[in-house]
Parts: structure tokens; sequence; C-alpha cells
């Protein structure tokens, strides 16, 4: 997915601070909350994401560790889906 595709979904349909289902092209769908980090508009500008997979969005909402998210590539998307 483009750059703007992504954003469109992600800052501009309300989803912010709700997981969704991201889709990839060569790897199995997963659930998980996109981040605003320090390097958010650095790793947008590159169409790079950092997400917070399911199974950790609720020690992440207690602690915040940046720890906890992975870094993706917007490229790999096929499509984004509420969850």
């Amino acid at each position: 997915m483009t750059n703007d595709a992504i954003l469109k979904y992600v800052e501009t349909k309300g989803t912010n601070g709700k997981p969704l289902n991201i889709h990839f092209k060569q790897r199995s769908t997963i659930s998980g909350l996109f981040i605003q980090g320090n390097d958010y508009d650095e790793l947008k500008s590159k169409n790079f994401w950092r997400i917070v997979s399911s199974t950790n969005i609720e020690q992440w909402k207690k602690t915040k560790d940046m720890n906890l998210a992975r870094i993706f590539n917007g490229m790999e998307f096929t499509r984004l889906s509420a969850e």
C-alpha cells in the first residue's frame, strides 16, 4: 500500500487508538495498533510503520514501552480493515 492510502485509513477514519487487521502480501494477517512515537513523522515519510500486535496491546497501554512494537514496511501491506 502507498503511504497516502495507509495515512488515510489510520489518521482520518477515526481508527486511531483502535486495533486494525493488517493484511500482508507474503505473510499472515496480524491485528495491531499503529503507534505514533517520537519518530512517527520520519518513519511515515519512508512508509514504515510502528505497530504493536494485539498480544502486546494491554501491556503497551500500561507501560508505553516502544520495545513492544515492531516496524513494518507499508509496501508489504495489501489492505487494512477494522478488527
